[in-house]
């Protein structure tokens, strides 16, 4: 069982994890020099794409169509985007809104199936499709190599924000600790692959 504290943790990794991941894809529909309306999309999809396969999945009702705030929470950072002039924005800010997306939403995607019944292990790849998915499908919009298949370190970071996050609940630590460990875990892989180029070993024939 969830404290309220518990509850209003996960409902604000809901809303971070939506907002970076929609300010993700209106990014990639400004490098494209795309339309307001583009902007709207590709902000949508990014934001709401991981959660949306998650629910399918885990036969939840899909968390945006019973919530208004979600997609006006997409619309009005893409309506930002739109706004900001280019040269607010860091040619690697992309990725960056990417990593805080998918350590916030590997944590809330594990938590939320775990909440609904669902055993760890098959919970922790919820957290992962959670992450991910938005990010592929953005990608792939923008007619971009996908991030999965590039040997950076991008899924390893999900899984382990979602698995610690899941093994820590296991353990008995409270949801208030584990999610924002779990999550600063999943970023700072990220943020390595990212500044340092961390990756894993790639296959060798």
């Amino acid at each position: 069982m969830m404290t309220p504290l518990a509850y209003t943790a996960l409902f604000w990794l809901d809303i971070a994890g939506i907002a970076v991941f929609a300010a993700s894809g209106a990014l990639a529909a400004a490098k494209a020099r795309q339309t307001l309306v583009t902007f709207a999309f590709f902000a949508a999809i990014t934001g709401i794409g991981g959660g949306t396969l998650r629910d399918l999945l885990i036969d939840a009702p899909v968390f945006w169509v019973h919530n208004p705030w979600v997609l006006a929470t997409c619309f009005a950072v893409s309506l930002a985007v739109w706004k900001t002039p280019k040269r607010f924005w860091n040619e690697r800010a992309i990725d960056w809104f990417d990593a805080v997306g998918l350590a916030a939403y590997a944590v809330y995607g594990a938590a939320k199936a775990l909440a609904l019944g669902v055993s760890p292990l098959p919970a922790a790849a919820m957290g992962v499709i959670t992450a991910c998915a938005g990010g592929v499908f953005r990608d792939v919009l923008a007619g971009q190599p996908s991030i999965i298949i590039r040997p950076e370190i991008y899924v390893t970071a999900a899984a382990a924000a979602s698995a610690g996050f899941v093994m820590l609940t296991w353990a008995g630590c409270p949801f208030a600790i584990a999610g924002p460990l779990a999550a600063l875990l999943g970023f700072v892989l990220r943020a390595l692959a990212i500044a340092r180029g961390l990756s894993l070993p790639s296959y060798r024939d």
